[in-house]
């Protein structure tokens, strides 16, 4: 990372209005826009793309419009400005889960799509279908499709030779994916019997799976998946294939509530094991199978591309094509979207900074203390009690799930004693306290990128930092990046660089010793680009009369050959649907944020949901 220098700077352009319309951002994340549903914890998301899940109950008759009326809006978080100067409109976003479908970007820039459900020819097995009788394959099929998960079926293996038993043994795996079997004596004849992979009778007496030499050791596939986490989706395929869900590898997190496409891998599962699963799961689809020899990597991706509708837009024809107009040419501001900072009134970044301040009772404090707005009735009691008594087994005893944020933490207070808090604090797993300092960062960051539009607009400027190997020739807005603070970082030198010094020092952190006691708390800071310009971007404007109908065509659909919705040019409903790519670490939201200049916070969108709704 270098600064900009003034001589640098004699070689500027000066920007043209029209480029001053516009600026990039990075989205990869959606707002959780519902109308009727809540939640009420923070966030537990991977640091790139997950979300909350929801939780489908209104309690004490409070509408979610009226528990979110305590939830961060954008000024919280430091979201504050847009790049371009069309006039804004209003739009729902999220209303149905089908409204926002991402597909992932894989290594070599391919959208990655769900197009192909046939097992790979290399993995096809001989026929061997002449070795089983008709009412043996009745039986395995049954037992197969889940009618008795802890059954058997045994079969006799009569002229008992190796060879014979290798074929009965092939042949049921290979016609009934999911099935296992193994060789048992009795009375001294032979039977093979096969069993349920998910029936607890496999974890007894676990089989190695015979695996061809030649075929790399991981089979990798496309995932799609609808109103599903990517860490729910893998669960669920561990306990169906009885693995440990580190089994499988991917590239990023995707969305809860949306449809999704990316690509996973896992080791020694052969297709068909995972094809089977297609007749059994709701809401996942599995196919585009091949055998490789790597697994994935987090943050392998390229980025991800969306398809986002946005329903009952006030825009008229000509304001859309400005806004989508800018959002090609200049892009947006690359904050950090909203699903950050957590949906109730204690953000994230607050527990972040507590931490970062070594303030292990204000951790406590904010993480269990009552709160308004948004929550399961057993938390709300559990935080009840904790306030009255501070006693974490009284407390504990209030969850359900101990495995929430609060349990965990509570669980290491029981364990530990309210003295040892740090090491309590730790039973939380590490993703989720990362995401507590990383929200803090972030926060910093979109308060410092909004000050720095404030000051300079879109033009590059003496002091702005850009990363090494750029021409200086060419440096525009869209090279100039801003540090995450950390120990490990430059600052710019011009005023706004000084703001984050004065930003920190209010929060009682200083800037110059941001390592921590415990290392993994100590921050060493990052750069990120400050606008962001999507690819690909194109968007239409549809009428339809059915609010309820899909208005995107999904690959589910293209393989089950169901028909595109049909649009009508006289429909009382008017929708923005748009697409558009991005690089990985980015928000989506942010990108729609500067097309609407509307506030994404699910608090300002369920007023908007509830109005519409009404």
């Amino acid at each position: 990372v270098r600064h900009i220098s003034s001589s640098t700077l004699s070689v500027f352009r000066p920007l043209s209005p029209e480029q001053l319309d516009e600026e990039e951002d990075t989205p990869s994340k959606k707002p959780r826009v519902e109308c009727d549903h809540g939640n009420g914890r923070p966030p537990q998301q991977d640091e790139e793309e997950q979300e909350g899940e929801a939780s489908d109950e209104e309690e004490d008759g409070e509408t979610f419009a009226d528990m979110m009326k305590h939830g961060l809006t954008e000024l919280d978080v430091g979201i504050l400005k847009y790049v371009s100067d069309h006039e804004g409109f209003s739009g729902i976003l999220k209303e149905r889960y089908s409204d926002f479908v991402v597909h992932e970007i894989n290594k070599q820039g391919k959208i990655v799509h769900l197009d192909d459900l046939s097992i790979p020819t290399e993995a096809e097995q001989p026929d061997e279908s002449d070795v089983l009788t008709e009412e043996q394959k009745k039986q395995l099929g049954e037992l197969q499709l889940f009618k008795n998960k802890e059954g058997n079926v045994a079969i006799e293996v009569i002229d008992d030779t190796k060879e014979k038993r290798t074929l009965v043994h092939k042949a049921i795996k290979t016609q009934f994916p999911g099935l296992e079997t193994k060789t048992e004596e009795k009375d001294g004849c032979k039977f093979i019997v096969a069993y349920h992979a998910a029936g607890k009778k496999a974890l007894a007496a676990p089989r190695k799976h015979f695996w061809p030499k030649n075929r790399g050791s991981f089979c990798h596939f496309v995932l799609y998946k609808e109103n599903k986490d990517t860490m729910d989706a893998i669960n669920v395929l561990s306990k169906f294939l009885r693995l440990r869900p580190n089994m499988f590898s991917y590239m990023g997190t995707k969305d809860k509530r949306a449809i999704t496409v990316q690509e996973i891998a896992v080791h020694k599962i052969t297709a068909e094991r995972l094809a089977h699963l297609n007749k059994c799961l709701m809401n996942l689809k599995l196919g585009n199978f091949c055998y490789k020899k790597h697994p994935l990597k987090l943050g392998e991706l390229q980025g991800n591309h969306f398809t986002v509708v946005i329903r009952n837009i006030s825009g008229t024809d000509e304001q859309v094509h400005q806004a989508m107009t800018s959002l090609r040419q200049t892009g947006f501001i690359n904050y950090y979207g909203m699903q950050r900072f957590g949906t109730t009134a204690v953000p994230t970044h607050q527990v972040g900074r507590a931490i970062l301040k070594n303030d292990w009772n204000e951790v406590v404090d904010l993480i269990l203390k009552p709160r308004p707005g948004a929550e399961k009735e057993f938390l709300v009691r559990c935080r009840e009690e904790w306030a009255k008594t501070q006693d974490p087994e009284a407390a504990l005893k209030k969850l359900p799930n101990k495995r929430c944020v609060e349990g965990q933490l509570l669980r290491g207070l029981s364990m530990y004693g309210k003295k040892n808090i740090v090491t309590a604090f730790g039973l939380i797993p590490r993703n989720n306290r990362l995401m507590y300092i990383h929200s803090y960062q972030s926060m910093v960051w979109n308060t410092m990128v909004s000050r720095r539009i404030e000051a300079f607009g879109l033009k590059a400027v003496e002091g702005d930092l850009v990363l090494k190997g750029k021409d200086a020739e060419s440096h525009s807005i869209h090279d100039i990046v801003m540090p995450l603070p950390g120990f490990d970082v430059i600052y710019p030198t011009h005023h706004v660089g000084k703001g984050y010094r004065e930003l920190l020092s209010a929060d009682g952190l200083d800037i110059d010793n941001m390592r921590h006691k415990v290392k993994d708390y100590s921050l060493a800071g990052a750069y990120r680009r400050i606008i962001i310009r999507p690819s690909d971007v194109s968007w239409k404007v549809i009428q339809y009369d059915d609010p309820r109908i899909s208005l995107v065509h999904t690959d589910f659909e293209k393989l089950e050959n169901k028909p595109a919705p049909v649009f009508n040019n006289e429909g009382k409903h008017r929708a923005l649907r748009m697409e558009f790519s991005l690089p990985p670490s980015t928000y989506a939201t942010m990108a729609i944020r500067e097309v609407l200049k509307l506030d994404t916070s699910i608090k300002k969108q369920t007023q908007l949901n509830t109005t519409w709704f009404n």
